[in-house]
């Protein structure tokens, strides 16, 4: 396993908060903003225009609230998100419920700026803050038959009116194997920007992958189970032959829809060119030993 996170990414290369809030620009056409590309150093566009307020708050994907792109800022404000508690099962040594403020105590919040690839072709770099969630699967006990943990988003569709609609086998589900959880680059996010995460954006704690698709990156996260078999996700249970188990960002594995092998760096205008999709999202060299030896096209 690759030793303690390090970073190549500083705040000259993050996306402007603005825009991170607001995927607008990039549905009308927006292409690469020059954050983190294949070579050379990153450097942020000195001409890019910012959106306006209501822009860049009307505009997220959060299913559970909506389809439509302004649903989110709408409807996410119905969740209560405190009080807050996360279930811990399967093969752990100390199972139960625990408050977030219990969770919280035990850990070190760091910050971590990382790239973001979208499975849809679009990329950004968010400055997140969190743990590692080796931190907290170690506090609970990972028992040795472990071999997978599994994430449940919170299902309250009085609350999150997108689950009254079968967009989606509610609630929301995601899994890694346990070597990608335990992996020092994975990490439970409680804000970004140096504020708490927004309802809209996984409040009050949602996983970050950075080496994988984004829809891995379960948001507002209720129960996490350690299992010795394959937990199902929701995508891949929505559509198996687009969305696989394991979602590694791989420019040389196109979705059937659409290619993988260039992004658009969010915040660019309608002229700027793609950029380079890197393979593991550029940090093939901290996790490709995880997949030593696996077909990537097979497990994709």
């Amino acid at each position: 396993m690759a030793g303690r996170w390090r970073n190549d990414l500083n705040w000259s290369d993050v996306t402007p908060e603005h825009v991170y809030l607001n995927r607008r620009q990039l549905m009308a056409g927006a292409g690469a903003l020059a954050l983190a590309g294949a070579a050379g150093p990153a450097r942020a566009a000195d001409d890019m225009e910012p959106n306006t307020w209501e822009e860049i708050t009307r505009y997220c994907n959060f299913y559970e609230f909506g389809t439509r792109k302004e649903d989110p800022w709408h409807n996410a404000g119905q969740m209560t998100i405190d009080p807050w508690a996360v279930e811990i099962d399967g093969m752990v040594d100390r199972p139960g419920t625990y408050d977030l403020a219990d969770i919280l105590k035990g850990v070190s919040i760091e910050e971590r700026i990382y790239r973001l690839r979208c499975v849809e072709a679009w990329s950004m770099v968010v400055p997140w803050q969190g743990f590692e969630l080796a931190d907290l699967l170690t506090r609970v006990g990972v028992q040795p038959g472990a071999k997978y943990v599994g994430f449940e988003t919170l299902y309250r569709p009085e609350e999150m009116p997108g689950q009254r609609a079968r967009i989606l086998d509610w609630p929301y589900v995601e899994g890694l194997r346990l070597d990608e959880a335990m992996h020092p680059l994975t990490i439970m996010a409680t804000g970004l920007y140096d504020k708490p995460l927004p309802n809209q954006n996984g409040a009050p704690l949602r996983l970050v992958v950075p080496w994988k698709y984004g829809f891995k990156s379960i948001k507002s996260i209720v129960r996490i189970t350690l299992t010795d078999r394959e937990p199902a996700t929701s995508w891949n249970k929505a559509a198996p032959n687009e969305y696989g188990f394991y979602a590694n960002v791989n420019p040389n594995v196109d979705h059937p829809r659409w290619s993988q092998a260039s992004e658009r760096r969010i915040g660019g205008g309608i002229f700027s060119p793609r950029q380079p999709t890197l393979m593991f999202n550029g940090y093939g060299d901290q996790v490709a030993d995880l997949y030593a030896g696996m077909d990537l096209a097979k497990f994709f």
